[in-house]
């Protein structure tokens, strides 16, 4: 049988079609990459070492976490979006995911259309939390103290455009206070100061935290969120003294641009039943963090609101990354 030029390429683009669900089918024969943009240690590697082992037994193949800090996440990112769409390389991250697009004046890929969202997995609220030199105990003091002394008061972040960062923005917008920003590189050195009374407030991941609560050396003022968090019951909420303060931290996995669609759905379902489990549960509440466990949808439409709340904060705050 003679094959004309049509021919041969009317067959090439039939085996093409087939390929992503003969590659589905399969799906994973040899372990899986997970890249996390983050160093070792922080809140979305901490999560990832929880659930890690479920998803891997799910999948009947490892889910390898592979630490590629660097950017504000910026790097790890860059090398998913830019990864074969074969299910084999994907992404664990934060509400970086959310924060960059506004930040950044030319990231080196479109947030929106370079990856395909596969699970919202949870949420947790953030803490301010001052050192004991203050001598306030409550928001409403420290706001109060904070008026008084308009620009004199100073909060820590992990960086320029950190969350811990804008999360300062949301609370001086909404309390209506002058704080000076006190950039750091890292949560841990700021931190470290703000123990040593060399800043006065920081907004904290409850478990980064919580430890210093506890030895009296930082005094937790108010907590974000809708209700008080289990992790730290008797800290109050910004909105029980009437203050909107929305900084709340997401967790998201998501995938390359072209990832075939039942790879997503398996890797999305594997996701979703690990943040159902109740060991899982349990422990990632006593870190402070909620699981959520949502689909592709639920991802898509976190990512398209989260972009939109804190690129409102940015362009209010004229934040900006050169």
């Amino acid at each position: 049988m003679k094959f004309t030029p049509i021919a041969a390429l009317a067959l090439a683009a039939i085996a093409a079609s087939f390929a992503p669900a003969v590659a589905a089918d399969d799906y994973p024969s040899r372990p899986v990459r997970l890249i996390v943009p983050f160093g070792a240690g922080g809140g979305t590697d901490n999560l990832m070492r929880i659930v890690e082992p479920v998803v891997s037994k799910a999948l009947g193949q490892s889910l390898v976490i592979d630490n590629r800090p660097g950017g504000g996440s910026v790097i790890g990112m860059e090398v998913v979006a830019k990864a074969d769409p074969n299910g084999y390389t994907i992404v664990a991250t934060d509400s970086s995911l959310a924060i960059n697009p506004s930040l950044h004046p030319s990231l080196p890929y479109d947030t929106l259309k370079d990856f395909e969202p596969v699970s919202l997995l949870a949420t947790a609220p953030v803490i301010l939390v001052a050192h004991p030199k203050l001598n306030v105990k409550t928001i409403a003091e420290f706001v109060a103290l904070a008026k008084s002394k308009p620009g004199q008061l100073n909060y820590a972040s992990g960086g320029n455009g950190a969350s811990t960062h804008l999360g300062g923005e949301l609370l001086k917008a909404a309390a209506g206070i002058n704080l000076v920003h006190v950039p750091y590189k890292g949560t841990g050195p700021a931190m470290n100061d703000l123990i040593g009374g060399h800043v006065d407030v920081m907004f904290s991941g409850i478990s980064s935290a919580r430890p210093f609560m506890e030895s009296k050396a930082l005094v937790a003022l108010a907590v974000t969120g809708d209700a008080r968090n289990p992790a730290v019951p008797d800290v109050p909420t910004f909105k029980e003294s009437g203050l909107t303060v929305d900084a709340s931290t997401y967790w998201a996995v998501l995938a390359p641009k072209g990832t075939p669609k039942p790879i997503i759905d398996r890797l999305s379902a594997e996701f979703a039943t690990a943040m159902r489990d109740p060991a899982i549960i349990a422990r990632i509440r006593e870190l402070g963090y909620e699981a959520i466990g949502g689909g592709p949808a639920d991802l898509a439409k976190n990512m398209h609101s989260e972009i939109e709340k804190w690129g409102n904060v940015i362009r209010k705050a004229n934040i900006s990354i050169k």
